[in-house]
């Protein structure tokens, strides 16, 4: 599904954060990055989403190379088969929860049917002609799970997505999160400086300069 092959990013000043990265996530799996602040986790994420560039090395979808697409094809890629859920939440303030969870469906042509489902799967049926204002930070934060699901995308991209709730309400997000990738059967990472956000998915890597390793277990306790 993913395929990093010796990937390399510095920083603008010229500090390195990826150094011949390389891995390999296969279909279905729902692994978990964590490291340090300033390892490249977010920048990791970018990378793959095509949102930047590496300096070296290829990163492969499908056994499609990112770097060789131009930018309709790459915004296609990530309107089609990537489904994102931000810290931040970036629900638009201007339309309500039925029509932020449908945008996905829209910009890919496809019918909006599903979204009342979605709603119920997420808790929020019956509040999808409410807006943002409404809504608690959990809230908010199903909605953005919603929208990044609807389209059954091929992989997720998660960074921090609890982070700023309580640990009750991250709890449920993180538990609903899982259930719906798995249920859609998509492959996921999620970037997260929380050990028990990083236990629910399926396996953890723990980011460092010498790549992606498995993350030992006093790691997590």
């Amino acid at each position: 599904m993913l395929e990093l092959i010796n990937v390399n990013k510095a920083y603008a000043g010229g500090r390195r954060v990826l150094a011949d990265l390389s891995y390999t996530l296969n279909a279905g799996e729902y692994v978990a990055i964590m490291g340090e602040s300033g390892v490249g986790k977010s920048t990791l994420l970018n990378l793959i989403a095509g949102l930047d560039t590496p300096d070296s090395g290829e990163i492969l979808i499908n056994g499609v190379a990112i770097s060789a697409l131009d930018d309709d094809a790459a915004t296609q890629l990530r309107r089609e088969q990537f489904g994102f859920v931000f810290q931040a939440f970036h629900v638009l303030p201007h339309l309500t929860l039925a029509q932020n969870i449908a945008l996905p469906l829209l910009l890919n042509g496809a019918t909006t049917e599903y979204v009342q489902q979605m709603l119920e799967q997420v808790g929020l049926q019956g509040r999808g002609d409410h807006f943002s204002r409404q809504l608690s930070g959990g809230e908010l934060q199903r909605v953005a799970i919603a929208r990044a699901l609807i389209h059954r995308p091929k992989l997720v991209l998660a960074d921090e997505p609890t982070g700023n709730l309580d640990p009750d309400t991250a709890h449920e997000i993180l538990q609903l999160m899982r259930a719906e990738i798995k249920s859609n059967g998509a492959t996921a990472i999620l970037v997260t400086h929380s050990h028990a956000a990083a236990a629910t998915a399926d396996f953890v890597l723990n980011l460092t300069k010498d790549g992606l390793r498995p993350a030992r277990s006093e790691q997590l306790a």
